[in-house]
């Protein structure tokens, strides 16, 4: 902060100098000595530090693009050319100025959703509701969010229906519904009706605090694709040191290398890359997208080989039932009726989808009673007068049923069995379905975005990871793997070529780390979060084909502003060399050609038409 208040200082400096000594030299008709006054306080209080702080630079073997004005300004000195060395001044001065300011126009969004942060909460208890500080409140807390408040942390709803709008954080155009159990998000817009919530995680944990955090860490790291910047430097340095030495050469006059060096300068120009990468960021964050570390922008269209997690990734991790088999004449209405009774009391995860599977066929549900759930034994019950458990195929055969369990086919999934009094009913068979955008998400990776190898690397049995396998359209299939496993491939992958790595779980971190790029799906793992790169917070795989555009997307624009500027300034240089552009004259062109590098680095914060190309 403070070198860039002394940068401030020194390009405000510059411009009140060169404006002085344009008022006394044209306006007052002063002669030219007296008119140049101005202008050496600007070269003594400001070049003299700058020429100073390359000096150091150039000490430690730190070559830069900026070495150039360095040499520029002592040039223009040494040759009298005190409006061009000024002119040189203001352009590496006001180049954190013009970071500074393009920084802050690409992180509008961002900054917008600061200011909307809530500062006060409204805290239930058994006295009433008391107003405190966001920062107060715990997880667990009881919280009311009034008719078109902002709500303050991520929590569920316990009290209360309504709507939600949640548009500022998935992007989706529309509001969502609320009602007891439902998930709240902060940032989101509370609708017409008053909502009572239980915080669920700290307001600085929550999904708004994560976005915003975008900010802080984005201004902190410097990323990878700055540096491919000071690389081209390597080369534009020397060649336009060439140039200078020979067009001084060629026509005997000193002019000509002050004229090449100055428009040669391109030290604003290199700050549209990071403009760029913060652009991204910002349209990242906007699409629910939070990118921990800049870095994967440059590489993320690089990459060829993506390498997947099942559980939660490519699935959505639920199970659903989906084979479903009936003995002894038993009715297949009545085996679910009292199945779904008996596993509404129930945590188990094949819980849900038999109920789910009773409600859509809108078989009515019977109270039961006398439930118990010991410890391997299954779920019993008593329902409708009938005895009802729920086991597995495992502890029939410890009970010496292998007669009964011989009906059952075996296969892949999950399973369960139900009895009713004591004789075989049912068979359920269930499995993780894919989700409904998997199969044209894989087939669209290797068209649309090069990827040559798509393959599955999960801890889940491998007939259950080939199920999902075939469903998906991948051929490749890793299973049955550790964490330690996970990572060894994901290591051998990455030697052979960039990879990409997809996961939910807190056995997935190592491997996110490993990958060339991590990309954790969901929040279902704070560690899986810290681990990644690149957090989707929105499970959809929609949402990880908009990133691979927006990485697109950046590394075109922040070439074209880079390579491009460049282009301009060597075809100056070639101007300034034939002796069409004086010092002074080159120096104005430079300062053009920066701005419009850097304003089309500011167009990567605005979304292309088109930021998915696949049926989702």
């Amino acid at each position: 902060m403070v070198k860039y208040k002394k940068e401030i200082y020194i390009a405000f400096l510059a411009v009140f100098s060169i404006a002085a000594y344009l008022v006394l030299r044209f306006v007052a008709h002063l002669p030219p000595a007296a008119a140049e006054m101005p202008l050496y306080v600007a070269l003594t209080l400001g070049g003299v530090p700058l020429v100073w702080d390359l000096t150091v630079k150039l000490s430690r073997r730190e070559f830069g693009s900026d070495l150039l004005a360095g040499i520029s300004i002592v040039t223009s000195v040494i040759l009298g050319e005190y409006l061009a060395g000024t002119l040189v001044v203001l352009m590496l001065s006001g180049g954190e100025a013009l970071e500074e300011f393009a920084v802050r126009h690409a992180s509008s969004v961002l900054e917008a959703l600061a200011r909307r942060i809530p500062h006060i909460a409204h805290r239930k208890s058994k006295d009433g509701v008391d107003n405190i500080a966001v920062d107060q409140i715990r997880v667990g807390d009881t919280l009311v969010i009034f008719a078109h408040e902002i709500c303050p942390v991520d929590g569920a709803v316990v009290e209360g229906s309504g709507t939600m709008d949640e548009a500022y954080l998935t992007g989706e155009p529309f509001v969502r519904d609320k009602t007891p159990g439902s998930q709240v998000l902060s940032g989101a817009i509370n609708g017409e009706a008053s909502l009572t919530i239980r915080a669920t995680k700290l307001p600085v944990d929550s999904r708004y605090a994560k976005i915003m955090q975008v900010m802080r860490e984005a201004e902190q790291k410097r990323p990878r694709i700055r540096r491919l910047a000071d690389k081209l430097g390597a080369w534009y340095t020397p060649l336009a040191v060439l140039i200078a030495v020979a067009a001084w050469v060629a026509a005997r006059d000193p002019m000509r290398f002050l004229a090449v060096l100055v428009i040669a300068t391109p030290c604003p120009l290199l700050i549209a890359i990071p403009v760029a990468i913060i652009g991204s960021i910002s349209l990242s964050a906007r699409r629910g997208i939070v990118v921990k570390n800049p870095a994967v922008l440059e590489v993320i269209d690089e990459c060829s080989t993506m390498i997947l997690d099942k559980t939660g990734t490519l699935t959505y991790g639920r199970p659903e039932l989906t084979d479903e088999q009936y003995f002894n004449g038993c009715s297949p209405t009545d085996v679910l009726r009292y199945a779904a009774s008996l596993e509404k009391y129930s945590r188990h995860p094949l819980a849900a989808a038999i109920e789910g599977v009773a409600r859509r066929r809108r078989i009515a549900l019977i109270h039961a009673t006398e439930i118990s759930e010991p410890a391997g034994e299954g779920l019993q019950g008593v329902v409708d007068g009938r005895k009802v458990l729920i086991t597995s195929r495992k502890r029939l055969l410890q009970q010496g049923r292998g007669a009964e369990i011989a009906q059952i086919p075996e296969g892949g999934g999950l399973e369960c069995v139900a009895l009713v009094d004591g004789r075989l009913a049912a068979h359920f068979r269930f499995h993780d379905e894919p989700r409904e955008e998997g199969r044209s998400f894989i087939d669209h990776l290797n068209p649309r975005h090069r990827f040559n190898k798509v393959m599955i690397v999960s801890g889940d049995r491998e007939e259950e990871v080939r199920y999902l396998a075939e469903k998906v359209g991948i051929d490749i299939i890793h299973a049955g793997k550790s964490p330690e496993e996970k990572i060894d491939i994901v290591r051998r992958e990455t030697a052979a070529a960039k990879t990409i790595f997809m996961g939910d779980g807190i056995n997935d971190a190592p491997a996110l780390t490993a990958a060339t790029v991590g990309i954790a799906f969901g929040q279902n793992s704070d560690i899986t979060s810290e681990a990644a790169g690149v957090v989707i917070m929105e499970s959809s795989l929609a949402k990880m084909d908009e990133f691979l555009h927006i990485g697109r997307w950046m590394r075109r624009i922040a070439l074209q502003s880079a390579v491009g500027g460049m282009a301009l300034s060597l075809a100056g240089m070639g101007l300034a060399a034939a002796g069409y552009l004086s010092p002074v004259t080159g120096a104005i062109c430079q300062e053009v050609i920066d701005l419009f590098a850097v304003l089309n680095a500011l167009r990567v914060a605005i979304a292309p038409k088109d930021l998915t190309d696949f049926d989702a």
